[in-house]
């Protein structure tokens, strides 16, 4: 039996700001992303597993991308730690707000770079992280393929 690519995709509603950035995302907005992860795997073929002809339960991928992205990033506000929105960011956190302060520019291109490390470490041995793509808007996104990395 072949490989085969299963994918599940996600919703969720981020805030960032892009500092030092000269447009307007500079300033502190919003996205209602969408997040399409896709593995690659061989389906189980020993009839006496009760997962018989899965690469993997959509449930099980679900759990470890709810758990890794969607429940982190859902309602939070992203922050490059190294930049002085650090004092904005602290006082939303003192008025109970969900603040992200990531080690790098929470762009896209960076968001779907950490994403595809922490869904990494959370598979199964025998299923592979093939692709992610982040949508930002309904016309721009970044993707992430293992084959090119």
């Amino acid at each position: 039996m072949g490989n085969i690519r299963i994918t599940k995709q996600f919703n969720f509603e981020t805030g960032h700001a892009l500092y030092g950035y000269d447009g307007k995302c500079r300033n502190v907005h919003g996205h209602s992303y969408k997040l399409s992860v896709t593995v690659i795997g061989r389906p189980i073929t020993d009839t006496a597993h009760v997962k018989l002809g899965m690469v993997i339960d959509f449930g099980d991928l679900k759990k470890i991308v709810k758990e890794e992205i969607v429940d982190q990033f859902d309602h939070a506000t992203v922050f490059n730690k190294n930049t002085p929105h650090v004092e904005l960011a602290q006082e939303l956190t003192d008025r109970g707000h969900n603040v992200i302060l990531a080690d790098y520019q929470p762009t896209s291109e960076n968001m779907v770079l950490d994403f595809a490390d922490k869904i990494m470490a959370r598979l199964p041995k025998n299923i592979s992280l093939h692709s992610l793509k982040l949508q930002e808007t309904d016309t721009s996104f970044a993707e992430w393929y293992a084959s090119d990395n």
